[in-house]
């Protein structure tokens, strides 16, 4: 069966969304953190490989959960990035982290439209 293109765009902007996530926890300032550097790390990245799992989910199995998880999760980025954008102001890893919010919207209303809608099993 072919995949929709609204789903195709949904699957490509969501990797590009989380290879940018990957990329901010790369750069992040991480002097002012006390003791254990590693730890949080791969926290970060077992959620990112989580939430890759999540679009494969939605994408390719056809499962309709896993795009509510990750709409429910962009709020909550976008919720957190607020207080950080106020406190810090622009920086790169938060300038990372828009453009990650903007592209992981854009491939969620695509998932929501189009030819998309049909494609999700409930």
């Amino acid at each position: 069966m072919k995949v929709p293109n609204n789903v195709v765009w949904f699957e490509v902007l969501l990797y590009l969304s989380l290879t940018l996530d990957a990329l901010s926890v790369a750069l992040q300032d991480r002097s002012s953190i006390e003791g254990d550097l590693l730890a949080p790390m791969i926290l970060e990245a077992g959620l990112i490989l989580l939430l890759v799992y999540f679009v494969h989910l939605a994408a390719r199995k056809r499962k309709n959960w896993p795009r509510w998880v990750l709409t429910a999760l962009l709020v909550l980025s976008v919720f957190s990035l607020l207080p950080m954008l106020a406190e810090n102001g622009l920086q790169i890893d938060s300038a990372i982290e828009i453009v990650s919010c903007i592209l992981t919207a854009v491939g969620l209303y695509c998932s929501y439209t189009g030819d998309a809608r049909g494609w999700f099993n409930a």
